[in-house]
């Protein structure tokens, strides 16, 4: 047996804490003793929206230790540290062991914390594959972050530094400062400046949050630029996927991101954690038991960067 957070819409609290059957491997997937897992929009969302999660149990970037192989498993062996997003293997990383196709996952490096791991696969994964749609994003370019003090805003920023840019990031004052560290040449509070008023125009803007109208994002491109919808408010989402397309002239573009789980991307920026080029934005780190309180503190957009859970 193992204890698990089970999400149950029809009870007050919706988030449980149980005993569930200890998942058994499949064919190609490992068996995980998980020992952190991140709070992700693609969590609570998912909720709302009701997709399922396997038994019940959300949780989707984690990170923690192989202790059983399904058949043939080849590239990870009993006791090998992995890190993971689970988003397409339908959840399961908010309990103490889970399933995940091998094909998922990459190897933490020894010496990462698993807190840290867990916090690189779909909120890490999901900045870098947004700095790169439509073109990786080139040196002295003017980048615009809505959403810049959450997890991938907090990724965001400082990959589109790696990369060159010039970034101003957007979020509320609690945050300003936090920003400006991660290496922000400009922070702009969304209550009281409109970074959208056509004084300055970006090469690329990061919808990460927000829900401004889909015209404003475009009037503020330079010719060529490209808006990415990246979250933000599900309007803005669903406008963007039914409507993006008629926002097309001199090259401008306003693109939805589909991020697609990649164990190569989360690798990668393993690597630049390790070599000092980022680092994740860890806020708190709660217990398993704690999952309530902080999915509210989460869901609410008071985050600083990551809340992880770790395991019993």
């Amino acid at each position: 047996m193992m204890k698990a957070i089970v999400y149950n819409r029809k009870l007050p609290e919706k988030l449980v804490l149980r005993e569930l059957e200890e998942p058994v491997p499949g064919k190609g997937e490992v068996l995980l003793r998980v020992r952190a897992c991140s709070i992700n929009a693609a969590d609570y969302r998912s909720m709302k929206l009701g997709i399922p999660a396997k038994h019940g149990v959300y949780g989707a970037d984690m990170a923690g230790t192989v202790v059983a192989v399904g058949e043939e498993v080849t590239r990870f062996s009993v006791g090998d540290h992995v890190m993971g997003d689970l988003t397409l293997s339908r959840f399961g990383g908010f309990a103490e062991y889970t399933t995940a196709p091998e094909a998922v996952l990459a190897k933490k490096p020894e010496d990462m914390p698993f807190e840290t791991a867990a916090t690189i696969s779909l909120a890490g994964v999901t900045a870098l594959q947004a700095v790169r749609l439509g073109g990786e994003i080139q040196p002295c370019q003017r980048v615009l972050i809505f959403g810049a003090g959450g997890g991938v805003g907090t990724f965001a920023i400082q990959l589109s530094k790696f990369f060159g840019a010039e970034v101003t990031a957007v979020c509320g004052a609690q945050n300003l400062e936090q920003s400006l560290t991660l290496g922000a040449d400009r922070a702009m509070d969304y209550r009281r400046e409109d970074c959208l008023d056509g004084r300055v125009k970006y090469d690329r803007i990061l919808a990460i949050n927000g829900e401004r109208a889909l015209r404003q994002y475009y009037s503020a491109l330079k010719p060529g630029g490209i808006a990415v919808i990246v979250g933000g408010s599900l309007k803005q989402v669903f406008g963007a996927m039914a409507f993006g397309f008629l926002y097309a002239g001199d090259g401008r573009q306003i693109r939805l991101l589909a991020a697609k789980t990649s164990a190569a991307d989360a690798a990668y920026l393993a690597e630049l954690v390790e070599r000092g080029r980022i680092k994740p934005v860890i806020e708190r780190i709660v217990p398993l038991a704690k999952i309530t309180e902080a999915f509210a503190y989460v869901s609410a957009g008071h985050a600083k960067g990551k809340v992880v859970l770790v395991m019993p």
